[in-house]
């Protein structure tokens, strides 16, 4: 077994019997089962940064063209040998960013609750199962069979239940019902989009399926369906997006990090690895239709935060009009949409997470998400509303910071496209991104600015705690935003490897 091969295994092995460990940990460790499990989680993120490959492997950043469709490292074994169905996980370009990020994010959630110990105690098992969401969301990113794509997907819905209803907020029940019906739908979906496909094609290996070289026109036309419907949930992609405002309202703060930050990229990497890799001739067939969606989506999130007197739920809202842009840079499949879909996936990650980090920094000193009773934070806390403000133009797209990039690749790639309805599309989107940087200005007006709130922010301090745990993705959003090769050079080959299946 190769060192990559261990790598990749320690990835989910790691965070796995770290949950196990914490999880039957008696209660009267319970800072020191946080502890351990954040050191698990830490653990997994050094192996997640170890998988890019080294100069002697396929080029680091994979501008070589030959291994372009092949994964960096693998691992292939038998899993259920009568059914013909195996272990089989591998990262790529396309992959490996997303990887990475989920292992962050986990890590500083974890970390998180450390220091501040969650509403309503248990925090040893929060933290637990944070670390099961980590292993089925970087299942999902590294699974190469779709059988265990499926099995990977549905490993985060249970935990991220628990995590809603249990430390949520007064409406968190109805939150996490509303979370896990919305989520049964998308799984019932993609389980019959994966049964048609593997009935239809004889193998269930995602890197065999690629291209839909076994699949006929009829068969790629109703996977596609049935991926959309299912990967459109989980994104969530505008109209079946209902349940993210609930979940992220009534979420704890690393619930909302976690639910914003990777959970809904499953759905737009599946859309990607499997609705565009495995059934290209139902992404083509389906384009016109996802791109109208994607635009849709942009304008009306936009629109519906304009009207949000909620802090978390007009982040929330937001992440509907950020997962437009990503849907539309998808529905082009070209190169350079695919790319504008990946990176703007990663900031959307790193910069809605951390607004969601301040969300409940904010609530937990003011007591209240109402926009109107936050005015004047610059005064009564400056340090928090510098931060706040930093995330909020990196969010709304302001050039050098990480947001800019999927926005503007996504509405380039549309006018690419020199078909009137693309261009079309494309003018709307640029329209949509004003908009997303109006409310965003408005959501600092009303908080950083304006006459300061009756009520004392305490403490107006940022802690030592808080700036270790944002640090990192303050630093990302400026790395990315003016390096944004960062994401898009590993990706450059396999990219073009996948817009050239389509036709």
């Amino acid at each position: 077994m190769t060192a990559g091969q261990v790598l990749l295994l320690l990835t989910l092995a790691l965070p796995a019997a770290g949950a196990a460990v914490v999880a039957l940990l008696p209660a009267r460790v319970e800072r020191g089962g946080r502890l351990l499990g954040t050191g698990a989680a830490g653990l997994a993120f050094v192996a997640s940064l170890a998988l890019l490959p080294g100069p002697g492997d396929h080029s680091r950043f994979g501008f070589a063209p030959e291994p372009a469709v092949l994964p960096w490292h693998s691992v292939r074994t038998d899993w259920a040998p009568g059914l013909d169905l195996q272990f089989h996980i591998g990262v790529d370009g396309i992959s490996y960013p997303l990887v990475v990020l989920t292992s962050l994010l986990t890590l500083l959630c974890c970390g998180y609750t450390v220091w501040r110990s969650p509403d309503g105690g248990r925090g040893r098992t929060l933290v637990a199962l944070l670390l099961v969401v980590e292993v089925g969301i970087v299942g999902t990113f590294l699974a190469l069979d779709l059988v265990l794509f499926f099995v990977f997907f549905e490993v985060v819905l249970l935990p991220m239940y628990a995590i809603i209803a249990i430390w949520g907020g007064p409406q968190r029940r109805a939150a996490a019902r509303k979370f896990v019906l919305y989520t049964l739908l998308g799984s019932v979906l993609l389980l019959v989009g994966v049964f048609v496909v593997v009935a239809a094609a004889g193998t269930a290996d995602i890197v065999a399926l690629t291209g839909g070289e076994p699949l006929t026109r009829a068969t790629q036309l109703l996977g596609f369906t049935f991926f959309a419907l299912a990967f459109a949930v989980k994104a969530p992609l505008w109209p079946l997006h209902t349940w993210l405002p609930d979940a992220h309202t009534e979420a704890p703060t690393v619930g909302s990090v976690i639910l914003a930050g990777v959970l809904l990229k499953m759905g737009t990497y599946g859309l990607i690895r499997i609705g565009v890799g495995v059934t290209p001739e139902g992404a083509a067939w389906a384009a016109p239709v996802l791109g109208s969606l994607a635009v849709a989506a942009i304008v009306i999130g936009a629109l519906v935060c304009l009207a949000q007197t909620e802090l978390k739920r007009l982040i929330a809202y937001s992440s509907v009009g950020h997962m437009g842009f990503v849907l539309l840079g998808i529905a082009t499949l070209t190169a350079a949409g695919l790319q504008a879909a990946l990176i703007g996936n990663i900031a959307h990650g790193v910069i809605t997470g951390l607004l969601f980090f301040l969300a409940g920094a904010i609530k937990d000193r003011a007591h209240t998400g109402e926009l109107a009773a936050l005015g004047g934070l610059r005064e009564t806390a400056p340090g928090l509303a510098g931060v706040l403000g930093f995330a909020a133009i990196a969010s709304l797209g302001l050039p050098g910071l990480a947001g800019f990039w999927g926005e503007v690749f996504a509405v380039v790639a549309a006018f690419q496209r020199d078909q009137a309805g693309w261009t079309a599309l494309g003018v709307v989107a640029a329209l949509g991104a004003a908009l997303t940087a109006g409310y965003f200005l408005r959501l600092l007006r009303q908080v950083t600015h304006g006459v300061a709130a009756a009520t004392p922010i305490a403490p107006p301090g940022l802690a030592r705690a808080e700036l270790v745990t944002w640090a990192p993705l303050v630093v990302l959003t400026l790395g990315i935003g003016l390096l944004p090769v960062l994401v898009l050079g590993m990706a450059y080959d396999p990219v073009a490897a996948l817009a050239a299946v389509i036709r």
